[in-house]
Formats: structure tokens, sequence, C-alpha cells
């Protein structure tokens, strides 16, 4: 009778946390919508098509190797009247983020810098790597 009781407060106890978390869960970013289009480091020199109306969303992903910690710059674009930044940043990581709603029909390029911070005793190459992806959006 106890291991009864035990179960059927076990189980009372997860559907309440399962109620509790599903609102939570369905809040998450707007990744998940049809409009919205996520790049990464891997769609460097990529060009997307995108309407009006549309997010996309850039992450890029820091990196570290040997004793060095590659690091983004915050993702920028220079026709703010086609695509305009809603949401951006950096991460202590390295990471960097945005999130360019597409404004007025037009083609806009959206470029972010690697930079190489290295450990104590390490150098750095002195290449600098570029990321851009062009958006076209009609």
């Amino acid at each position: 009778m106890k291991a009864a009781k035990y179960a059927t407060g076990l189980t009372l106890g997860l559907m309440v946390t399962a109620t509790l978390v599903t609102p939570a869960a369905s809040a998450a970013p707007h990744s998940a919508r049809a409009d919205r289009l996520v790049l990464t480091n891997s769609d460097n020199g990529r060009t997307v098509a995108r309407s009006v109306g549309d997010d996309t969303e850039i992450r890029l992903k820091a990196s570290r190797e040997r004793g060095l910690t590659y690091t983004w710059s915050m993702p920028s674009t220079r026709d703010a009247h086609v695509l305009a930044r809603t949401v951006s940043g950096t991460t202590p990581a390295g990471d960097a983020y945005a999130v360019l709603h597409a404004e007025s029909p037009g083609t806009s390029t959206v470029s972010a810098v690697r930079q190489c911070h290295p450990d104590p005793g390490y150098k750095c190459p002195l290449a600098i790597a570029p990321w851009k992806a062009t958006i076209k959006v009609s």
C-alpha cells in the first residue's frame, strides 16, 4: 500500500512538473518558426534568399585548440534598411549571435571576424578569418 501511495505521488509530481515545464519549452527562441533561418560557421560565403518580414539568425561558435582560443566579433550588416539587427551579442566563451529582420527588398552582406587569443607561451597566426553571408530580400 505504501508503494502504491508513493507511485501515485510520484506520478502526480511528474505530471505537475511536466505541466510547469511545457510552457517554458514552448517559449523558446523562434528558431522553430518557418520564417527563421539559422546560419552558422559552416555557412561562410553562402547566399540566401529571404522575404520581407523573415528573420535570419546568425550563430557563430568560438573554438579552442592547442593553446589558442578563436572568438567572433558581433555579426553586423551595412544595410540596416534591408536587414535590421533586432538582437545581437557575444558570450564570455567567444560565441557571437544576431537576429536580422528583413525590412525591405534588397541585398545585404552580414559579416563577422574571427580573432585569435593565445594562452601564455603561445602565438597566434597572423591571419584574420572573416565570415560573411549575403542575404537577398524580396
